[in-house]
């Protein structure tokens, strides 16, 4: 795997984010970065509201995708029955349509992989890219509490023409019988986050230490060239 540059100013495409957090880290190093999404930015940046196969050719020196993992991770699996129907919420999709729309996912996530940018950088949960689409195993798996915050979540990372991503900052957890639990944990180890109109929303937020460290392990302070 190559290493990447650490000076020098990038073009950097930042596909599938509205929050904004991992484009305007690259752009407080000094580098060229858009964001993209189907929806409005979250804050006020370069931006590009629309689909990401759009701008995908546009030249990019390097390209960090957060695919919506709706119907790529394995929680939620028994949706993908018919008798499913008869306890989802309205607006759900469930059996044969909910394994089409996740067919749907895999293949756009292999276009994003399979695009012409030179580093590339994909970010998902734990799913199913790694058993039913062409990335195959991830190249490591990342956790926030590896970099500030005091938070478990396993999330894997494809990586093409990076270096593996380094821990920043190890948080410690609490214990509760013999077991790590952090601080968006039940002591049962569940997801602290309930059921709200805004948790796909929260639960999507990349987070700021992982933000920062993508910034500055991937694209390196290109200020100190200017």
């Amino acid at each position: 795997m190559s290493k990447q540059s650490s000076v020098g100013k990038l073009r950097v495409l930042i596909g599938c984010e509205y929050s904004g957090r991992v484009r305007d880290a690259f752009i407080a190093l000094g580098h060229d970065a858009m964001s993209c999404d189907l929806l409005p930015s979250d804050t006020e940046g370069p931006h590009y509201q629309g689909d990401v196969l759009d701008v995908l050719d546009d030249g990019w020196d390097l390209a960090i995708f957060h695919p919506v993992c709706t119907y790529l991770t394995i929680s939620a699996e028994w949706c993908y029955t018919e008798k499913a129907g008869l306890k989802v919420k309205p607006g759900t999709l469930f059996g044969a349509a909910r394994k089409e729309a996740r067919k749907e996912a895999i293949a756009f996530t292999e276009k994003l992989w399979l695009s012409k940018i030179k580093r590339v950088a994909l970010e998902n949960p734990v799913g199913v890219l790694s058993t039913q689409s062409c990335l195959g195993k991830p190249t490591q798996i990342i956790h926030p509490n590896q970099y500030g915050h005091d938070a478990s979540k396993r999330t894997c990372l494809w990586i093409r023409g990076l270096m593996p991503l380094r821990p920043t900052k190890l948080i410690e957890p609490r214990w509760v019988d013999g077991k790590p639990r952090w601080a968006n944990q039940t002591d049962s180890g569940q997801n602290k986050l309930g059921p709200s109109k805004d948790r796909a929303h929260k639960r999507s937020l990349t987070y700021q230490g992982w933000s920062d460290a993508f910034a500055e392990q991937w694209g390196g302070d290109a200020r100190r060239t200017a």
